[in-house]
């Protein structure tokens, strides 16, 4: 009985990645392979939400549908949880901190975080680009339109929520029930971060898999991801409308 739940959850965990952020990793690393085949990575380019189509309400209505699908492993994610729950256990958005219990303290870590990581990973991004090992990066391709800015905080949204519940309040959960410890479980969790980072370079690599152990250390001593999916929407939200209000003004893009 134990071996077969344990079969189960390996089964769960692998279709939940492969419809998520394993895929993402897998494709993450192909990419970067071609980049690195084609020039040296300091010549290639990585561009985060990218325009699909040349018609304005039909691209609103691509980017708008990306989102809402890219939340269903998220969906499937709280279902597995919420099927195993017990009687007496909390929920399942409860159980990984995923809710409005304390909004308060949350956003308040959650600023906190952003501000700690937001300008290292300036410097960061800085040295990958000297040392050639970090493409540039445009965080966003979007035409300017009056939905734009919208879009793009949605966007940040989405990554922040299915980043932060799949890679780090639900792998940990279920890092823990396969036996794991919790020095591996954290480490797995941000070189899975770091690999679908791949695709911009090994410094994004570098820098994710740093936040990664950051925040999933941080899930320990909290069991919430909130305060987490707060910084990570915060840092995607400026890192995405700046750019795209003040890319072309300051020699960006």
């Amino acid at each position: 009985m134990f071996l077969a739940s344990h079969r189960r959850l390996r089964a769960e965990v692998l279709i939940v990645l492969g419809l998520s952020l394993g895929q993402s990793a897998v494709y993450s690393v192909v990419q970067l392979l071609d980049k690195m085949t084609r020039a040296p990575l300091a010549e290639a380019t990585s561009t985060l939400n990218r325009s699909q189509n040349t018609r304005e309400y039909f691209d609103l209505t691509y980017q708008l549908l990306d989102i809402a699908f890219a939340l269903v492993p998220v969906v499937l994610v709280f279902y597995f949880l919420s099927v195993q729950r017990q009687a007496e256990s909390p929920s399942a958005f409860a159980r990984l901190g995923f809710n409005f219990a304390r909004p308060g303290r949350d956003v308040l870590q959650g600023l906190g975080l952003a501000a700690a990581i937001g300008i290292p990973s300036l410097g960061l991004y800085a040295a990958g680009r000297a040392l050639g090992i970090t493409t540039a990066i445009i965080p966003s391709g979007l035409d300017a339109c009056w939905w734009t800015v919208p879009v793009l905080v949605l966007s940040a949204v989405r990554h922040a929520i299915v980043e932060e519940v799949i890679v780090v309040g639900y792998l940990l959960d279920r890092f823990g029930k396969f036996g794991w410890s919790t020095p591996l479980a954290i480490v797995l969790s941000a070189l899975l971060r770091g690999s679908y980072h791949l695709y911009q370079g090994f410094g994004p690599f570098i820098g994710n898999a740093i936040m990664g152990l950051l925040f999933a250390w941080l899930y320990t001593k909290t069991k919430r991801v909130m305060p987490l999916v707060v910084a990570h929407a915060l840092l995607d939200i400026v890192a995405f409308v700046g750019f795209s209000l003040f890319g072309k003004a300051v020699g960006l893009g």
